[in-house]
Formats: structure tokens, sequence, C-alpha cells
């Protein structure tokens, strides 16, 4: 029964790779319907080391299957050998989340990311800044199970969505790029979004023709660049030591 339900939902849901996506998407209000393990015992006890808030309800949802089966369900294997099937939160609540007024933390976007596991390491630290969303542009889907791998599930304690450059919500907009003023002498409003540019070829027209501050990040001369989710942590690091932002 626990196959026939997860092929049946796997084309609509978001695949939970791993005990500690399934923690952080049950920690945070996924609605789960499906969740496997190869070794239930074992995942269990990993929830009394690390999660004893929500080891009751892995209890509930976790079905024991053989390793042929699980290996069957998900692409690639996960070293916990756990999986789940979770419902994806809907455009309108997100989309709602990230344009209600005022915030109480800034919007990170991500102007046409090219890197599925940037994406989702910036996902999961945005997540962990208590930021109140993250938003791509262009193609890259940020529900991929890739990027949701690399956010460890945290997609579901932040709003997550791709929009167009015209779509982005309400706020000044602040744009990291290496001709910026200093980041340093500027102070981030709690209202702000900030936007970071591809790995390789930084921001695109559009988004900097509509950015209100550009700024940059300070570097040490002759070092290219800062890895993605590295400058986005600066970023809102920066923003949580000058507003008082507590966690």
């Amino acid at each position: 029964m626990t196959v026939t339900s997860w092929n049946r939902l796997a084309g609509t849901s978001v695949l939970l790779d791993g005990f500690h996506a399934l923690k952080h998407a049950v920690r945070f209000g996924a609605e789960v319907p499906v969740a496997v393990a190869v070794d239930r015992a074992a995942a269990l006890a990993l929830a009394d080391e690390l999660a004893p808030d929500v080891r009751d309800v892995l209890d509930a949802l976790l079905t024991e299957v053989p390793e042929s089966t699980y290996t069957s369900l998900v692409p690639r294997p996960h070293p916990t050998a756990v999986a789940a099937l979770a419902v994806r939160p809907s455009r309108a609540t997100n989309l709602d989340r990230l344009a209600h007024t005022p915030r109480t933390a800034p919007v990170v976007v991500l102007d046409h990311p090219r890197n599925l596991g940037n994406a989702g390491a910036v996902i999961r630290l945005a997540a962990g800044f208590g930021a109140t969303g993250v938003v791509t542009t262009g193609t890259l889907d940020p529900w991929h199970p890739t990027v949701v791998r690399g956010g460890a599930g945290l997609h579901f304690a932040t709003a997550v969505e791709r929009l167009t450059v015209t779509e982005l919500p309400p706020g000044p907009l602040f744009a990291l790029d290496p001709e910026g003023d200093d980041i340093r002498g500027t102070k981030l409003p709690d209202d702000a979004v900030l936007a970071f540019g591809s790995e390789r070829s930084g921001l695109s027209a559009e988004l900097r023709a509509r950015a209100d501050h550009l700024l940059s990040l300070p570097m040490r001369p002759q070092v290219s660049s800062y890895n993605l989710a590295t400058s986005v942590a600066m970023t809102l690091y920066h923003w949580s030591t000058a507003t008082g932002a507590h966690l």
C-alpha cells in the first residue's frame, strides 16, 4: 500500500530526501502523506538524538520497507535511507507571505541562478536567518528535488517561489554588485529585497535597472568572487547585526 500511495503522489509532491529533510519539513508544518525508511528503528533513534520534538510524529509516519523498494522510489539514495513525500505549499499562500507588509525580515532574490545545490544552500541559510522568503528569477525551479535536498527540507520554513523581476515583492531593492557601495556603510531595513546575481554572469540588466541601491561586499583585491551562499550569508548577517534581529 505504501508503494502504491508513493507512486500515486510522486508526480505532484515534494521529495524529502533523507532524515534531516523530513525532520525539518515536519518541524515547520509540512503535510507528509507518506514516509519510508529501510531501518525504522535507526531512523527513530536519530530522532531521539537529534529531533525529539518531532519523534512521535515520525513514529506515526514512517513505514519500514526493504532496501530494494527504497532505492526504487528515490533517484539518489540518501545515507540515512529515509525518504518522504510532502505537499508543496500553495503558490497563493507563498505569494501572500512575500507580499505582506510590514515585513520583519528581508526577502532574498536569486537572479537567474544556475546551480541547484547553491540554490538549496541559500534557502537553508535564509531559513536559518528567518528571512521572509527566497525568490528565484529565470529557469531554475527552486522546488527541484536537488534544491530541496540542498536545503535540507527548509523550504517549509520560508516562502520559496519563482517570479519575474516585475513580480518581485514590494520593498527597497538592494542588489549586490562589485561596483556598488560598500555594504558596511548601509543599514539594511527589515523590508529590504536583497538580490544576488547568477554564479557566472552576475545581475541581469533587467534587475540592475530595477535596483534602488547597488552594494558590494568587502573583498581582498585580486579575489574574484565569493560563493553565492557565502554572499547571501554575509549580507543577511550584516542585516541581522544592524537591526538587532533576534532569531
